[in-house]
């Protein structure tokens, strides 16, 4: 896709066997497809959510593959903030939820650039892959070396695929994403970034107390909402 898009949302679960029955148990649908990201040592699945309103939209679970090395640097920390102790003993408590964003750019180093003019690091661009049955996935998406989402999640990490995208062989599940909206206290700055990302039409965004990434959706047991939950203290 040439412009700027909403490409998936997150959600983490303490072990992908939990998040995969969570996925079942609410949206109705078992997530099949997915596979390794040897450099993270995390594992997922996903479900195709595309829609009208987000042509190429995916949903992401995923978690910590206890069995795998990761091969990145142990200086650098999983994506999503994965090693957080206090995201990992919320999800712990309270089970798989909703944590993040990504945006998908036609040039991510501008995207980059751009947060950058705002103040806010992204972190620098690695590349990463996973095999498919259909091929190799590739993609450069912004990574800092602490792992942090920035703004409370909010803020989308940003990504740039190869050739291949994973809903080019995500089948229609009968899951879409309708609307993905950002609340946050310092939401002139989050709107700031999400217009610099060309996403402004497609993400709208409200001030709020607490920080929180709301999707709506589609699903085969009529609609649904989900939101991410705030982080204790």
């Amino acid at each position: 896709m040439s412009t700027a898009c909403v490409d998936h949302l997150v959600v983490l679960a303490a072990d992908l066997a939990s998040g995969v029955d969570w996925c079942e148990r609410t949206l109705g649908v078992r997530p099949t497809a997915g596979g390794e990201h040897p450099l993270m040592g995390t594992h997922n699945r996903i479900l195709n959510v595309s829609s009208p309103a987000h042509p190429r939209a995916y949903l992401e679970v995923i978690a910590i593959n206890n069995e795998a090395i990761k091969q990145a640097p142990a200086s650098t920390s999983r994506w999503f903030d994965m090693d957080d102790p206090a995201l990992q003993a919320q999800v712990a408590a309270q089970g798989p939820q909703p944590i993040h964003w990504v945006a998908s750019l036609p040039d991510v180093a501008a995207g980059c650039t751009a947060l950058a003019a705002l103040g806010l690091d992204r972190g620098p661009l690695i590349t990463a892959s996973r095999p498919t049955p259909q091929g190799l996935l590739q993609w450069q998406i912004s990574v800092r070396p602490d792992g942090q989402r920035l703004l409370d999640g909010c803020l989308p990490t940003l990504i740039q695929w190869g050739a291949v995208h994973p809903c080019d062989s995500l089948p229609p599940c009968g899951v879409a994403l309708e609307r993905l909206a950002l609340q946050h206290p310092q939401a002139p700055l989050l709107q700031a970034a999400v217009s610099a990302l060309g996403l402004h039409t497609a993400v709208p965004v409200q001030t709020a107390a607490v920080p929180r990434i709301e999707a709506t959706l589609h699903t085969p047991r009529g609609p649904l909402t989900l939101h991410s939950l705030p982080m204790p203290g």
